[in-house]
């Protein structure tokens, strides 16, 4: 898998939706950490969390961030990809609102804002992977024009 370079992506965030900005700095990944950690509570702390995002940027991934009234209501951790099945496209690794901001539509505004940053880098699609026993987010998917297009399969190794 290839992950296109995209360190001067255009501000398509800020111009169509001026609550989302992309999360770069060290307080940043702070802020973010208590909303990422509803989503994947297997992080062992800030530190921990901080550590990945650090070493994944290097493979392309990127943070973007919703706020309400200067509070992070949502975010999206997300990368720009290419490989020989789908040509360049835009992966979703997370999207998660925070618990006290969900029916809101942060997660739809922040698919909204992928999709016109995927649009603007010539991808030919946006793909995200969710649980097979979660219904809820993949009625949330399907509302939003999100439709299956694979099946995953995996093999879990013992960690050492």
């Amino acid at each position: 898998m290839t992950y296109l370079n995209h360190h001067h992506l255009p501000s398509v965030l800020d111009l169509a939706d001026s609550a989302l900005r992309p999360l770069d700095g060290p307080q940043d990944l702070r802020t973010a950490f208590a909303v990422m950690a509803q989503l994947r509570p297997h992080l062992a702390s800030e530190a921990d969390f901080i550590e990945r995002v650090t070493r994944m940027r290097a493979e392309g991934y990127r943070l973007i961030g919703a706020f309400d009234a200067g509070v992070l209501a949502a975010l999206a951790g997300y990368r720009l990809q290419e490989n020989l099945l789908y040509g360049p496209y835009l992966y979703v690794d997370d999207l998660v609102t925070d618990q006290a901001q969900r029916g809101g539509h942060w997660g739809a505004r922040l698919l909204q804002a992928l999709e016109r940053l995927a649009r603007a880098q010539g991808c030919a699609r946006l793909v995200l992977d969710t649980g097979l026993a979660n219904a809820r987010a993949q009625r949330f998917y399907f509302r939003e024009g999100l439709y299956t297009g694979a099946l995953r399969f995996q093999k879990v190794f013992d960690s050492a």
